[in-house]
């Protein structure tokens, strides 16, 4: 039987990857086998890429170079772990995935809706979340907790109306969207999004 790919997205500082833990831990407990995965990375050439995306020495870089950065991520990604493990009958949980493209490269930096849409849909082969959870935050707020992690990396020291047109780009996307896409208020306590993200899960997708 086919597995469940569920993806969760949102600005720098919005909690998913809190939250993306919290579920794998439930649905373990609920006797489903999970695979928890990220992008850019998920694979070792995976997260060679996603040094050289995060590193804020490659101020450098272009936003076509960027694109084409994470479309080689997502395709090695796609091939050696979503598609087995969806194939397989896993849930695949996956911090971040093409939607991340369409929100930054596209709307934050501009880059030709059309191409970046192109591009992604060669390197996912196909497959497409069954849910997408994002996680909705003022990115002034977001950026504070980011920066507590420690050192901002190359998105995170990004100015504050690049971060708004990410925002923006991720709410565009749920509009279009409103049936695999779930927006959750990230200001709420961690508790209460963990409890939210269940409840909507149950009630969109069949997990059994």
């Amino acid at each position: 039987m086919r597995g469940k790919f569920i993806t969760f997205e949102g600005i720098e500082g919005c909690g998913k990857t809190t939250q993306i833990k919290l579920l794998d831990e439930y649905l373990r407990k609920k006797g489903f086998e999970t695979v928890l995965s990220r992008e850019p990375g998920g694979t070792k050439i995976g997260d060679k890429i996603r040094a050289i995306l995060l590193d804020p020495e490659h101020k450098e870089m272009t936003p076509l170079a960027e694109l084409f950065l994470y479309e080689a991520s997502r395709a090695q990604h796609v091939n050696e772990l979503i598609n087995p493990a969806v194939e397989s009958g896993k849930v695949i949980l996956c911090d971040r995935f093409a939607d991340s493209s369409a929100a930054y490269q596209s709307a934050a930096r501009l880059l030709p809706k059309d191409l970046v849409d192109e591009l992604n849909n060669i390197a996912i082969a196909g497959i497409k979340p069954d849910l997408t959870v994002i996680l909705d935050i003022n990115p002034e707020e977001g950026l504070k907790r980011a920066h507590v992690r420690g050192k901002p990396d190359r998105f995170e020291q990004e100015k504050m109306d690049f971060h708004e047109r990410v925002r923006n780009g991720y709410l565009a996307l749920a509009k279009k969207e409103p049936k695999r896409f779930i927006v959750i208020n990230g200001r709420k306590t961690v508790e209460e999004i963990h409890k939210e993200i269940i409840s909507c899960i149950s009630s969109a997708i069949s997990l059994k």
